[in-house]
């Protein structure tokens, strides 16, 4: 029987409710980790501003590192935030620096506001910096200048995280919550659960949580049942 099976089948002990404590992950350009998946996009924010087009897109699934690239470009070059939607002031801020849209794909925004923006970035000498999960060319653009526009971007797909680059995402979540735990359990994670960023977030926080309602440390068993729990556990022992 494996250790999930086991973990499901055992009485759960009471659960205390902790406070809901806020983790502030590190996220200076010092604590990115940087694996094959990341590193065309860590490469186009480092190259900054000897970019190859004035627009850049990184394109990447939830919890990939694209927050995390943005935030490193953000501060090194003074970006604006924008959302170019209807009656914003988004390409005037262009034209006067860098200027940053995230989830593109997620908030919207208006065709012609965007093709505006990149506009007044051409013209201006300026930057823009886009993050999505979708590619662009599956955006629901309608204006026929807007996707040439489009097309003339640099685009750079950060690709789905591998074994090495989850087990250091695993051990910084750890960390960033002042948590250590052993080599053979992170292993133990990294071989059980789904391949995303954002499935390592989940089990994180919800072992740092279960572990502090319990007053217990993270155990292989509190990792069997919440991989069981997230539905993550697939491999026999």
């Amino acid at each position: 029987m494996t250790d999930a099976k086991n973990a499901d089948v055992r009485r759960k002990p009471a659960e205390q409710l902790p406070l809901a404590f806020t983790h502030d992950p590190a996220s200076g350009r010092d604590d990115l980790l940087v694996a094959d998946p990341l590193s065309a996009a860590v490469k186009i924010v480092d190259s900054w501003p000897h970019w190859p087009s004035p627009v850049v897109i990184l394109a990447g699934p939830v919890g990939s590192g694209k927050s995390h690239l943005a935030s490193i470009w953000s501060e090194r070059c003074g970006a604006t935030s924008i959302h170019p939607v209807a009656g914003s002031d988004a390409a005037v801020a262009a034209a006067n620096g860098p200027v940053i849209f995230e989830d593109v794909d997620r908030l919207g925004f208006d065709d012609t506001e965007l093709f505006h923006v990149i506009n007044s970035v051409r013209e201006n000498g300026t930057s823009l910096l886009m993050t999505t999960r979708l590619w662009p060319m599956s955006w629901p653009v309608t204006l026929p200048d807007l996707r040439s526009r489009l097309k003339a971007a640099t685009v750079v797909e950060i690709g789905e995280p591998d074994e090495e680059l989850l087990s250091q995402v695993i051990v910084k979540l750890f960390a960033d919550r002042q948590l250590y735990i052993d080599d053979k359990l992170v292993l133990y994670i990294v071989n059980r659960m789904e391949r995303s960023m954002n499935a390592a977030q989940l089990i994180v926080d919800r072992l740092d949580r279960l572990a502090l309602g319990r007053g217990t440390r993270i155990t292989r068993v509190l990792v069997a049942e919440v991989l069981n729990e997230l539905g993550n556990s697939g491999q026999p022992d």
